[in-house]
């Protein structure tokens, strides 16, 4: 197995696409699951449209669903040609992304590769997120997982990608994945981070939690600033914010530091906590 591949126990192998940069940490990983022996393996997220990436998903087995988490195209662009490659039906939550298959919806319960696969809604980084909770279905004894694509990150934090992405749905989502990682772990065994980008996480419930805190720190500094301009009589705009919470953050990351920033100051408006 070539470098880019990775084994995380006997369910899953993930190949990261090399699409680095400042959004997609190290590049998109995209996860192919199935059962040993089942005959058939699950896509999740082919990643950008690049021929030997998805040449590489194609020849992992005989791929019978392709799932996405979300619509950004570093997740989504090689769905198509995979698609193409495969005959595999691709599922999203939006249907201008699933080829030859109905949408995903909260709850369903997927049956393939072996696997049970049920689809948790998780709105916030954009409205379409979707998490995948993956178990085997006669192998008992293998640890519970969860893909988060961006909704929780291997490393970093997660751009709330306002205004299609709001903050009250993300920490709605966060909550969601924080009940379900402590519902479904075992005394020995904490449920598994898989995500979009990024390493593995042991413990999703704990991932969730410290995204959760981190977003009240953040809420908290960005009402600080807006307290602090106000009373200067200086507008609270987006950019006048940004420069005092995120002024560490690179020029680079700037344009995804004010997405932030807004969702953060729609969240603190529409709670009363902000000004207009």
């Amino acid at each position: 197995m070539s470098a880019r591949w990775e084994r995380i126990g006997s369910l899953v192998r993930r190949r990261r696409a090399e699409n680095p940069g400042p959004m997609t940490l190290d590049g998109t990983n995209s996860y192919v699951l199935g059962v040993p022996g089942a005959g058939g393996v699950v896509v999740v997220d082919p990643g950008p449209l690049l021929d030997g990436h998805l040449q590489a998903l194609a020849g992992a087995g005989a791929v019978e669903l392709i799932l996405i988490t979300h619509h950004h195209g570093d997740h989504t662009d090689g769905s198509l040609a995979l698609h193409q490659l495969t005959g595999a039906p691709v599922r999203a939550a939006q249907p201008r992304y699933c080829h030859a298959a109905n949408p995903l919806y909260d709850g369903e319960l997927i049956q393939a590769g072996g696997l049970t696969i049920t689809v948790l809604a998780t709105p916030g980084h954009t409205s379409d997120s979707l998490c995948f909770a993956v178990a085997a279905r006669d192998e008992t004894d293998a640890p519970a997982m969860v893909l988060t694509g961006d909704t929780i990150l291997g490393q970093g934090s997660t751009v709330i990608c306002y205004p299609d992405g709001r903050l009250g749905d993300y920490l709605d989502s966060l909550e969601k994945l924080r009940g379900w990682g402590l519902e479904h772990r075992t005394a020995t065994q904490a449920v598994a981070a898989l995500p979009g980008h990024g390493p593995v996480l042991a413990d999703l419930a704990e991932a969730a939690g410290a995204y959760a805190q981190h977003r009240a720190e953040r809420l908290a500094q960005v009402r600080a600033a807006v307290e602090h301009l106000a009373g200067k009589g200086a507008p609270t705009s987006t950019e006048a914010v940004t420069s005092i919470v995120y002024g560490d953050v690179p020029a680079n990351l700037q344009g995804a530091a004010q997405l932030s920033v807004e969702a953060q100051l729609d969240y603190l408006r529409s709670a009363g906590s902000a000004g207009q």
